[in-house]
């Protein structure tokens, strides 16, 4: 990792370190081991973490202040007393930093890695808005041409959905939509119910849960969307319509309901009842 993160071809540049010789990488490697040597019970040692940083911030990222975020995520990931280097590389667009952080502490003891994924978003997200640094929208850093496997799978199911969910006002329509697109749809539901909880999006026979793809293709959140869809395009053709179609076709609902056709029935017989109480009325003269 040391070898990697310090590559030259890479433009790398070392920014700063704790607890290590810098003489060359090869001491600095024997460093980091030496310490490994107090705790020959961990496993995996070496903690890597890449911090990435929009193109659009590259002005403002001086060395100085990357080395800051770096020494602040450190410190916020609750990792201490332990040896670590920051190191800038220029291979890239973007401005990124690399850490190697050791977990073996200076006392021997394991620094924790549980839950850091969820730790680490929640760290990244709070020195983002600190720094006043870019939020980019949704995925639209992704670089597609690097992304392989399960990642590549995921990213085209995201596209696909991202593209015919504006079109579909029901999950039929987006079922039918996505299969042109090799994508199939299933669902998860509550226990031995037909309630549904979730949504499995499936391709090249990989699934992927849809708050996984993203979080707004839960299954939730696609449902109100397509209500809102189907909303839209029910206000849309009324609007549409000029006012003597909008009127024959309110008529025709109403007779069709009912309830309406009832009351109207009873009215019917109301005005027969006033109307045959005025015709007597008028035949007898007033009662004295």
């Amino acid at each position: 990792m040391v070898t990697y993160v310090l590559d030259e071809k890479k433009g790398s540049e070392l920014l700063n370190s704790e607890g290590l010789r810098l003489r060359d990488t090869e001491s600095i490697i024997q460093s980091f081991n030496n310490q490994v040597e107090l705790n020959k019970r961990i496993s995996k040692p070496v903690y890597h973490i890449s911090l990435d940083f929009s193109a659009k911030d590259k002005a403002k990222l001086t060395n100085d202040l990357m080395v800051g975020i770096g020494r602040a995520y450190i410190t916020k990931m609750n990792i201490e007393e332990t040896q670590f280097l920051i190191a800038r590389h220029y291979d890239k667009e973007h401005p990124h930093i690399h850490l190697i952080i050791n977990r073996v502490d200076f006392n021997g003891k394991t620094i924790s890695d549980k839950n850091d994924r969820i730790r680490s978003e929640r760290v990244c997200k709070e020195l983002t808005r600190q720094h006043q640094l870019y939020f980019a929208k949704g995925k639209e850093q992704v670089k597609i041409h690097r992304l392989r496997g399960a990642d590549k799978t995921k990213y085209e199911i995201y596209e696909a959905i991202n593209q015919v969910l504006p079109k579909c006002e029901n999950w039929k329509e987006l079922e039918k939509l996505l299969c042109e697109n090799g994508i199939a749809i299933s669902y998860k539901y509550k226990g031995q119910t037909s309630e549904i909880q979730g949504v499995i999006f499936r391709k090249d026979e990989l699934s992927f849960n849809g708050s996984k793809v993203d979080r707004q293709f839960s299954y939730s959140k696609i449902n109100y969307q397509l209500y809102q869809n189907a909303h839209k395009a029910s206000q849309s053709y009324y609007e549409k319509l000029d006012y003597k179609t909008f009127n024959l076709l309110k008529i025709g609902a109403e007779l069709l309901n009912p309830d309406y056709v009832h009351s109207q029935h009873e009215q019917q017989k109301k005005r027969k009842q006033l109307n045959r109480f005025k015709h007597k009325k008028r035949q007898f003269g007033p009662r004295l």
